[in-house]
């Protein structure tokens, strides 16, 4: 059945492919490009994720298709839910993750609601995820075919409606096929390098892009280790987090790790690399994914980061959004504000932020 469908078009190859995808299977398909920010005010000209430039690129792909295409200014929401709590995060000693914030309030929010008021049945976006529909009615988030490129991990906050009305195209595809649809498409941005930084901090210098944009420069304090000893002066918090070793600027006679930061005495303990492995940890906001919320303790497995490898854990649910998980082995450097996602084989079960 035909349906009009609202592409996310960010200037990359992987929207622009999804927007041909969803063009060739018969539905009447607008491209639409989220300008997030303007380079003055991420204090950089680099062609980025949702940049002014990226626009074109975007624009230039929906011609080719023949398709409509729209820009949706969201740079007041991007600055109030993604930049302003990104940089309340690190203030506060929590490692934020704003692409997890950016898809869940701006791409599967915003844009979604946007879609509503344009009168599209869908939102497409070039994730590498799959989403099914399971016989007992519920939505599921399933990993990507390309596990080197499966994105379900940022995506564990969509709600069963949003999944419902949302269309992955590239989630059985492998990135290597993308880029030859996109090649032989002619697409202006079939080759371009991906970049693996923020968005809005290209070059991932996290503390300096804080300073710049807050105009503050965040007051030093001590370095301790585990028993209170102070070890030397660090540079601000903001510089650092947990099983961070490298850029200390200390001369030790072994190495050590950041475990946590002290906020309130504005101080960043330090530690031996076995104190930063934990088994435990609670984790707030959690959104239940391909399941309903369990009535009593379950099996599965649980990532604490993008890049980590999933381990075997037991989830007890304290509340609909609320879990405990223990795992069966220490977890090395498990960090607040972090995502962990619980996984049943290739589904999502859930997720939420690590506190």
């Amino acid at each position: 059945m035909k349906k009009k469908v609202l592409v996310a078009m960010s200037g990359g190859v992987d929207s622009s492919v999804a927007a041909l995808l969803v063009k060739e299977a018969g539905h009447d398909a607008t491209g639409v490009t989220m300008r997030l920010y303007d380079n003055d005010t991420i204090g950089s000209d680099a062609k980025t994720c949702c940049s002014l430039e990226n626009i074109n690129d975007a624009k230039s792909v929906a011609n080719s298709l023949g398709i409509p295409f729209e820009v949706c200014d969201f740079r007041p929401e991007f600055e109030e839910k993604v930049i302003s709590k990104f940089i309340s995060a690190y203030e506060h000693g929590i490692t934020p993750n704003p692409c997890v914030d950016c898809n869940r309030t701006l791409k599967f929010d915003e844009l979604f609601r946007a879609g509503k008021e344009l009168g599209q049945d869908y939102i497409a976006t070039g994730h590498y995820v799959i989403v099914e529909h399971g016989e007992d009615g519920r939505y599921k988030l399933k990993k990507a075919v390309d596990l080197s490129k499966d994105q379900s991990y940022v995506l564990y906050s969509l709600s069963q409606e949003q999944l419902s009305h949302t269309m992955f195209p590239l989630g059985k595809l492998h990135k290597s096929e993308t880029r030859k649809i996109a090649e032989d498409h002619g697409f202006v941005n079939a080759n371009r390098k991906e970049s693996q930084d923020i968005c809005f901090i290209p070059d991932g210098d996290y503390a300096s892009f804080i300073e710049r944009y807050t105009g503050k420069k965040i007051a030093s304090g001590n370095f301790v280790d585990m028993d209170g000893n102070v070890l030397g002066i660090h540079r601000g918090i903001i510089h650092y987090t947990v099983g961070q070793r490298k850029g200390l600027g200390l001369a030790l006679k072994h190495p050590m790790y950041v475990q946590y930061i002290d906020v309130d005495n504005n101080e960043v303990v330090l530690g031996s690399n076995e104190d930063l492995f934990k088994r435990e940890l609670t984790s707030h906001n959690f959104n239940w994914v391909s399941i309903a919320c369990p009535d009593a303790p379950f099996r599965a497995k649980a990532r604490i980061r993008y890049k980590h490898k999933e381990a075997p854990a037991t989830i007890t649910p304290i509340s609909e959004t609320e879990v405990k998980i223990v795992f069966d082995e220490p977890q090395r450097a498990i960090t607040k504000g972090q995502s962990v996602v619980v996984y049943d084989g290739d589904y999502v079960v859930g997720g939420g932020k690590i506190v």
